[in-house]
């Protein structure tokens, strides 16, 4: 009888060939926005059937790591793409509206990571971080009060000049400028009430109600870069997440 705490974890060779594609993904071997070779191909350099190929992209394409073109392949997801563009931002109009979202940028600065924070990005408590703080507007009314920490390691290019002449989302310029990728969130919602520094950005009385939402973003292979915080005015938004 084998040693179950000794012995491997079986996989689904579909999920072996998942696991084989992601690292490719890991290693820059295929830049977001371009195509990825054929399942034909993957299947010849993989030694494996097109179908076990194809079941492997399907579940990345689910996790929306990899795109499906109609007639063209098979693309690595990229935050540049319309539909994708504000993909974590989940605030809308309560009335519905399409509203043009803007961003000042109120500080960048180099800092140590509290314990907290440090444990949600795998890195120690005391590492070198980048704090960065914007101010959200939606339709022109300050919105949003954005708390984002990265290890610095990891964004040794990301500066005030840097984010002042980028125009995109922080998603979109981690991408393009520093070649990493975010695929995915997690988030955790609470209500409170505005304290003064808050209060003050946002132009609204202390004590106002707020929605808090704190975010971990992660890259490829589940590993966590981006920690948020974000402070919302919900008075003419809400919050909006489709279930399926």
């Amino acid at each position: 009888m084998p040693d179950t705490k000794s012995s491997p974890v079986f996989q689904p060779l579909y999920r072996q060939i998942k696991a084989l594609i992601t690292q490719s993904l890991i290693a820059g071997k295929w830049s977001p926005g371009n195509p990825i070779p054929s399942e034909m191909e993957l299947a010849a350099q993989f030694g494996v059937s097109q179908g076990t190929v194809r079941k492997a992209i399907d579940e990345l394409a689910a996790e929306n790591i990899l795109n499906r073109r109609q007639g063209k392949g098979t693309f690595v997801s990229t935050h540049s793409e319309d539909g994708v563009k504000l993909r974590f931002l989940r605030l809308v109009a309560a009335d519905g509206s399409k509203q043009l979202l803007d961003n000042r940028l109120l500080s960048c600065e180099r800092s140590k990571a509290p314990a907290q924070v440090a444990q949600k990005l795998g890195i120690k408590t005391g590492s070198a971080i980048i704090e960065i703080k914007r101010l959200l507007l939606l339709a022109d009314k300050p919105t949003i009060l954005d708390h984002i920490i990265l290890p610095a390691a990891s964004f040794k290019g990301v500066n005030t000049a840097l984010i002042e002449s980028f125009n995109g989302s922080m998603y979109r310029m981690y991408e393009s400028q520093l070649g990493i990728r975010m695929v995915r969130a997690e988030e955790r919602l609470n209500a409170i009430g505005a304290d003064v520094a808050t209060a003050s950005i946002l132009g609204i009385k202390t004590h106002t109600p707020l929605l808090r939402i704190e975010r971990v973003s992660y890259t490829y292979g589940d590993k966590p870069m981006e920690w948020r915080l974000g402070m919302c005015l919900t008075n003419e938004h809400h919050y909006l997440n489709h279930l399926e």
